[in-house]
């Protein structure tokens, strides 16, 4: 049992009318297009949904295990006192260390099954769970939708499919720990974070998420310090986010907290400072057992990440610079545990998710993927007129055995000199040279122009009065690498001439 408690106009003439009129025509079919784009986007984000709820809801039915005491003794354990008036509180309770808020959602579940006439043992034992799993399935939503906003399709269906292989979310997620409700509430709060290029940032939305999971347990507010700073330091309007947003969301989440705690002990309590003084100043956890200091790093984080580690690892070295602060934030949590001599896996189970996010970025598949746009055009019937032109960095993709068909194709060679010309040159680095150049020489009739073009996104600049002159347009871009360098772009552009 851990000894650390923790614990939302008028129109007169015709002509105006008739103007109008031919306007809402308009205006309509726009309307109905988005209406059928967003519908789209909201019927495949529900199929996602329903696919998470049944992926945790699986993940609830098969995990049968017990993990640690505070998973009964500290939850349900306490609601059932709540709603059915008996149940044994632990001595976390008689010193104020345990807070009422997170229990009371399942005391709420099981007088809702008692008004019903079903608080029968087994949907007791299960619907909480059930419940959580609902939670958790929610939250895994909310990544992927997180990272595909800030990255790419491609890029979330990794972090997603990270996500459900996590053998410690898979075992934990579904658990009726304030440690897991931490960790939900920080995926939900990760969401609305104001971080560079997204526009999904609230302050009131992550701001209240925070608020209300250091209600349920105050240590969620430790991987938040950084990223908190983070934003303080960029935000414009300082006076105005402590003011406006910060203060009233502390007021009203920690007099709410206090409200509930009061009602329920019968007298005013801060059971957050007293876990404070518990854990952190008088440290009294090392009753149930110490680590050495390095044990996260050695051994907690390395557990919990399992398989996931050499993709984590990979994922820091590659990440753009905007993401060092989720980075950041998972050092700085570790180092402050560390500190504290009692440790458990599921401390940091909170920083599961921004390692998550690591583990799925995707590195140099660009060179893979733009094969399969080049494999369509052996089943197109324009074949044998098709042209295919790899502007690249030689032998940056593969060729034939990745399209196996004769489709006419031509890559940048680079081979090296074998006669002794001290002035030789490959025709790749001809190329990039002077890329505007090469072409107009290399094609200075339109009859030998290729009828698709693929280069790296770095390239698109230079060549860009060429694309026009020559009747070329884009059709496709395949992301590549988060980290360009040199000749190497974020992305692969493919351009068809047109007919």
């Amino acid at each position: 049992m851990e000894a650390a408690g923790g614990l939302l106009a008028r129109a007169r003439r015709p002509e105006p009318v008739r103007l109008r009129k031919r306007r809402s025509v308009l205006y309509g079919a726009a309307g109905r297009a988005a209406a059928q784009q967003g519908a789209g986007a909201a019927g495949g984000t529900a199929a996602l949904t329903a696919l998470a709820v049944a992926a945790r809801a699986l993940n609830c039915a098969l995990v049968r295990t017990s993990f640690v005491p505070d998973e009964y003794w500290q939850s349900l354990e306490v609601a059932h006192r709540l709603a059915f008036g008996y149940g044994h509180l632990t001595w976390e309770w008689a010193h104020r260390l345990r807070g009422y808020p997170y229990p009371l959602l399942f005391a709420c579940i099981y007088k809702a099954l008692q008004l019903l006439g079903k608080d029968d043992v087994q949907l007791l034992i299960w619907v909480p769970r059930l419940v959580q799993a609902v939670l958790a399935a929610f939250a895994d939503v909310k990544l992927y939708l997180l990272v595909k906003h800030l990255e790419n399709a491609e890029t979330a269906k990794y972090v997603y499919f990270c996500q459900l292989c996590s053998w410690f979310t898979w075992y934990t997620c579904t658990r009726t720990l304030t440690n897991t409700m931490e960790t939900l509430l920080t995926i939900f709060a990760l969401c609305y974070y104001p971080i560079k290029g997204s526009k999904m940032g609230s302050r009131w939305k992550y701001l209240s998420l925070i608020a209300l999971a250091i209600v349920v347990r105050p240590t969620a507010a430790i991987p938040w310090i950084p990223l908190v700073l983070s934003h303080f330091l960029q935000e414009q309007k300082k006076a105005d986010l402590i003011l406006y947003y910060c203060i009233p969301i502390g007021l009203v989440t920690l007099g709410t907290s206090l409200i509930i705690d009061r009602v329920f002990f019968g007298e005013w309590v801060l059971v957050q400072l007293n876990f404070l003084k518990f854990n952190v100043l008088q440290n009294l956890g090392t009753f149930y057992g110490s680590h050495p200091w390095h044990w996260y790093f050695t051994q907690g984080l390395p557990v919990i990440l399992g398989t996931h580690l050499p993709f984590f690892i990979h994922g820091c070295v590659m990440a753009p610079k905007r993401y060092c602060i989720f980075l950041g934030a998972v050092i700085w949590t570790v180092l402050v545990y560390s500190t504290l001599s009692h440790k458990e896996f599921r401390f940091i189970y909170p920083v599961l998710p921004f390692c998550m996010f690591f583990c799925g970025l995707i590195h140099q598949r660009g060179s893979l993927d733009v094969m399969n746009h080049i494999q369509h055009l052996c089943t197109s019937s324009h074949q044998s007129q098709a042209f295919v032109f790899i502007m690249m960095p030689c032998h940056s993709t593969p060729f034939y055995s990745h399209v196996h068909c004769p489709l006419k194709m031509r890559f940048l060679q680079c081979p090296p000199d074998l006669t002794g010309n001290e002035s030789y040159v490959d025709e790749a680095d001809l190329f990039y040279s002077n890329p505007l150049g090469w072409l107009n020489k290399e094609f200075y009739d339109d009859t030998l122009l290729p009828s698709h073009l693929i280069f790296f996104s770095v390239l698109e600049q230079e060549i860009s009065t060429f694309l026009a002159l020559k009747g070329y347009k884009k059709t496709a871009t395949v992301f590549h690498t988060h980290v360009p360098q040199g000749r190497v772009g974020s992305h692969i552009y493919i351009y068809k001439k047109k007919t």
